[in-house]
């Protein structure tokens, strides 16, 4: 089954760290990569740029409303995403748990990632 992995940490907090922290960090997560790369696990793997070059897209009298820059709720953006490959949920919150940044007030968000009624629902290749 497959799960995502929805790494959330403050954008803020992210940037007040030191060089040489978020460097270790880096250097974990792509350890971590490779391992999980290698064991079979990891199927996607990207890192999002800042909230602040964003844009959300949401519905107003049914037309699009579009906000530029960041419009969260809450503390935590989503810095990036691992689509991983598990036998079941207890896996995915294992590999989730050594994801480095979580050691620094960042959260993962493991979600199973529904299948439709051919299969998964696979991105289209460009």
């Amino acid at each position: 089954m497959q799960y995502l992995l929805m790494c959330c940490i403050d954008e803020e907090l992210w940037a007040k760290l030191p060089d040489t922290q978020k460097g270790k960090i880096m250097r974990e997560y792509g350890e971590l990569m490779q391992a999980i790369g290698t064991s079979g696990h990891l199927r996607a793997s990207v890192k999002l740029g800042p909230s602040s070059s964003s844009a959300t897209v949401r519905e107003k009298n049914g037309k699009p409303v579009i906000t530029d820059g960041p419009f969260t709720e809450t503390r935590e953006q989503i810095g990036g995403y691992h689509l991983v490959e598990c036998r079941g949920l207890d896996e995915a919150i294992s590999i989730a748990a050594r994801i480095p940044t979580v050691r620094v007030g960042g959260s993962i968000e493991v979600r199973p990632v529904e299948q439709a009624s051919g299969g998964y629902v696979a991105a289209a290749v460009m």
